[in-house]
């Protein structure tokens, strides 16, 4: 890894948020599951299988279930983010060596989340991370159009001055990546072993050909990133 130009002198960190700053084996997305099904059994007045069924099918049609949402049905979108996001997020667990890995990185730091803002403050909060990112992008300063979406990653892109090429993107989403590493970011595919609501995630192994590193852990792999760095 010291030798890798791709990850000396970079200009900015971009992260995802949730599978990719804590571990996929965190109850968070399995209670915004959920709670998104539930969304759709009261919206669309179905049982829990169906609601289940036109969840999966919007997040494959549309990118994801609030989209498919959106261009079918009438939603109160900031009702929708409150819900689905209203839950226990004490399952978190603080992250002091995360916390320091992310400290030492130079450049400008930026969290990138198709969750909303008032979730990605509380998990930001639990893990220990306030004051370590410049800013939070989240589905509303994205206008609603989510990753993986190229037009959602040229606003997010546009509205920080990045420059793709000089930066990196960490994502549990292989998708999500796809979009970057087209635009010319160097990727790391945080395999987060479970899928979450939107049926996202990479499990054990994976390593798509469009992503440049692939690991288990966030915080374990900026830890050897940190050292190599140390070295070079």
């Amino acid at each position: 890894m010291s030798g890798d130009l791709r990850l000396q002198s970079m200009e900015s960190w971009v992260f995802d948020l949730d599978n990719t700053l804590y571990p996929a084996d965190t109850a968070v997305m399995s209670q915004v599951e959920q709670r998104m099904t539930l969304y759709v059994m009261r919206l669309l007045d179905l049982d829990r299988e169906a609601a289940r069924r036109v969840q999966k099918t919007y997040w494959r049609e549309y990118g994801t279930t609030l989209n498919g949402l959106m261009s079918n049905h009438d939603v109160d979108l900031g009702d929708f983010l409150d819900f689905v996001h209203d839950v226990d997020h004490s399952v978190i667990s603080p992250n002091p060596e995360l916390a320091g890995h992310v400290a030492a990185l130079e450049g400008q730091r930026v969290v990138f989340t198709n969750g909303s803002r008032k979730h990605a403050e509380k998990v930001i909060a639990r893990l220990g991370l306030n004051g370590l990112f410049n800013d939070l992008y989240d589905i509303e300063a994205a206008q609603y159009l989510p990753k993986p979406h190229r037009e959602s990653f040229d606003r997010f892109t546009r509205h920080f001055g990045i420059n793709p090429r000089r930066s990196v993107m960490f994502e549990d989403s292989p998708a999500n990546l796809a979009t970057a590493a087209d635009m010319g970011f160097t990727t790391v595919l945080i395999r987060a072993g479970a899928e979450d609501p939107d049926g996202h995630t990479a499990g054990p192994g994976a390593h798509p050909a469009h992503v440049h590193y692939a690991c288990d852990c966030l915080t374990g792999f900026l830890g050897q990133m940190r050292a190599a760095r140390a070295k070079a």
